[in-house]
């Protein structure tokens, strides 16, 4: 295995938005590109290499193949369909489970057996497929999960308290969509109590339903007004990879796999806080939720389960 080198899968907007970050922060020896469209990928990697003299370190960038993945670090899946208008997010689903079993057998027929990120949408199902399709230990597999949720949630909660976003420690839980949730117990600016400083200062409680509902419009939003969002979920990519990298032991709410009762849940994928280091997931980090973000949580899950008992699930077992 060659440490620090990336295999990226996909070189749409959210893929080479995570590329572009990593050429500019550095950390990275080795980034390969791989796509269907060879035209498009080759001509990621002259764009992306003519902006090595600028960049902080020396890099290697390739357009290459699934052969490549052999002895990466890292595999980050971007790759799949997008939702079309009218389209169920169960269809959704269902399309990108085939094109995740496929991309998935490729990348393990190369003798791989590093970590892979999934990016994908559903990204909860999804890592779910790949999980099971690889045969990987499941800490090895990780989904980008609400780490870009959790972002938006501190930008918000920054600017509305006016301090800096960097000081505001606050997690979205549960599913990367409408049903997630905010365990606002477990939320601090600093190592004050969010809802003791809306207390004190006479803040209504419901502004923080208002900016919970802000993180899950925001993708809507952005969508609306520039028909895709794919910066943010670039940046967050890249902070999973460098945890792993730099065996950050950092705590991120990726989309990992719960089993053993773990928040009251077996055999399933979802976003919770986590410890990532070089070996993907450490650990589960347990907070104890109130009855109601037990039921958001248990909601979240139901909602994944009954897409996998449709259709997922049958999927993943055909030849």
């Amino acid at each position: 295995m060659k440490k620090g080198k990336i295999v990226l899968v996909g070189t749409g907007f959210v893929g080479m938005s995570m590329a572009y970050s990593m050429l500019n922060r550095g950390g990275i020896n080795e980034l390969v590109l791989v796509d269907i469209d060879k035209d498009k990928t080759i001509g990621e990697e002259m764009d992306l290499s003519h902006g090595l003299p600028y960049a902080p370190q020396k890099m290697v960038i390739k357009a290459g193949d699934y052969s490549d993945c052999k002895d990466a670090q890292i595999v980050v899946i971007t790759a799949g369909a997008a939702q079309k208008p009218g389209q169920t997010r169960l269809e959704l689903a269902e399309i990108n489970t085939k094109i995740m079993k496929d991309i998935t057998k490729k990348i393990m027929e190369s003798g791989f057996n590093g970590i892979i990120i999934v990016a994908s949408n559903p990204v909860d199902l999804m890592a779910y497929v790949v999980a099971k399709v690889s045969g990987l230990p499941k800490n090895q597999v990780i989904g980008s999960g609400t780490v870009l949720d959790t972002a938006r949630l501190r930008y918000l909660l920054a600017d509305y308290f006016k301090v800096s976003s960097k000081n505001v420690h606050a997690y979205i839980m549960g599913e990367h969509g409408d049903s997630s949730f905010v365990p606002w117990n477990h939320a601090y600016i600093g190592c004050k109590s969010i809802i003791n400083i809306m207390k004190d200062n006479n803040h209504p409680i419901s502004d923080l339903d208002k900016i919970h509902r802000g993180v899950v419009n925001a993708a809507y939003e952005i969508i609306n007004k520039k028909k895709a969002t794919y910066y943010g979920i670039g940046m967050a990519l890249n902070r999973i990879v460098r945890a792993i990298l730099d065996n950050e032991n950092s705590i991120l709410t990726v989309s990992t796999y719960l089993e053993n009762g773990d928040y009251g849940q077996n055999d399933i994928y979802i976003g919770v806080p986590v410890i990532i280091n070089s070996q993907g997931v450490r650990e589960v980090l347990k907070l104890d939720l109130n009855k109601e973000e037990q039921e958001k949580l248990n909601n979240s899950c139901n909602i994944i389960k009954q897409m996998r008992k449709d259709s997922i699930d049958r999927i993943i077992n055909e030849n």
